[in-house]
């Protein structure tokens, strides 16, 4: 395909907008087990709604995860096959699995290979964590440990 005018202007990934039915928990998830941290919130009384800004840290300009919390909704939402997941690497994923499976979440897809491991947040997005660097020596119990589910 040949672009006849391309696009002089640059763009910037800002963030990918995820609708949550349970506030506290999805802020338990990412913030207290995933690290996220809240950067900006947004609460709209007369739209009654709330947006949460999440990322790995509070530097402007750090792609984000936009929270929408829909005040009013009870039914839970469905998700598309059109999105996939978000990614995050972490330094030990054995250690960050370790903590989300001691905290309750399953491990939809163990790291028995030391370096990818998926799990899903209280909504259902599918979450991939990355081994930093190199992939880590693969170890027990994560390499016998079957997948669960989907992700």
């Amino acid at each position: 395909m040949v672009f006849l005018h391309p696009i002089k202007t640059p763009m910037k990934f800002l963030h990918s907008m995820i609708r949550v039915l349970d506030l506290e928990a999805s802020l338990h998830f990412y913030c207290e087990l995933l690290g996220l941290k809240q950067i900006r919130r947004k609460d709209s009384e007369k739209g009654r709604f709330s947006l949460i800004f999440l990322a790995t840290d509070e530097l402007t300009g750090t792609p984000a995860i936009e929270l929408t919390y829909n005040w009013d909704e009870t039914q839970p939402y469905t998700n598309g096959r059109n999105f996939g997941h978000l990614a995050y690497q972490v330094d030990d994923i054995y250690e960050f699995c370790q903590n989300l499976q001691d905290n309750g979440v399953t491990i939809l897809r163990p790291p028995r290979d030391g370096y990818m491991a998926f799990v899903k947040c209280p909504d259902g997005i599918s979450i991939e964590i990355l081994q930093k660097g190199d992939r880590l020596e693969v170890c027990e119990p994560w390499a016998s440990m079957q997948n669960t589910g989907s992700w």
